[in-house]
């Protein structure tokens, strides 16, 4: 078997990376209505919505460029638990039905990387000093 430990930071940075986008594209269509309008939100926004939005905006920021990964990870994380609780349970308890999918799966990843950290390419791991080999 081919050992395939040593891309796990890249491919761990490549999902910190790609969520962040995903999660950033949330934000931008709550402000912006890009790439289009969310469904059934009226505005101007609620003041919840924008409270999300701009949580969406700032720990997806946060997570791109991996500065402060692990607490931006873990507020984000828990910005989709609520929104599940709130946006989506009230319609049903299956997740397939009650269209809360991607805030599970939003709310899971964003848990992991909270734990496991951002990988590589981060400004954090910049940041650190080198450690002095003996």
């Amino acid at each position: 078997m081919t050992d395939t430990s040593k891309w796990t930071p890249y491919v761990l940075a490549i999902l910190r990376i790609i969520t962040a986008l995903l999660f950033l594209e949330h934000a931008t269509m709550k402000f912006l209505q890009f790439p289009g309008p969310i469904q059934g939100v009226p505005y101007p926004l609620p003041t919840i919505m924008i409270i999300a939005g701009a949580i969406e905006v700032i720990t997806s920021a946060l997570m791109l460029v991996g500065f402060q990964t692990r607490i931006a990870a873990f507020i984000a994380s828990g910005e989709m638990a609520a929104a599940y609780f709130m946006g989506h349970m009230p319609y049903g308890f299956w997740p397939a039905l009650n269209m809360g999918e991607v805030a599970i799966l939003f709310c899971f990843i964003f848990l992991y990387i909270a734990f496991a950290g951002g990988g590589a390419w981060t400004r954090d791991s910049a940041r650190r000093p080198a450690t002095a080999s003996a």
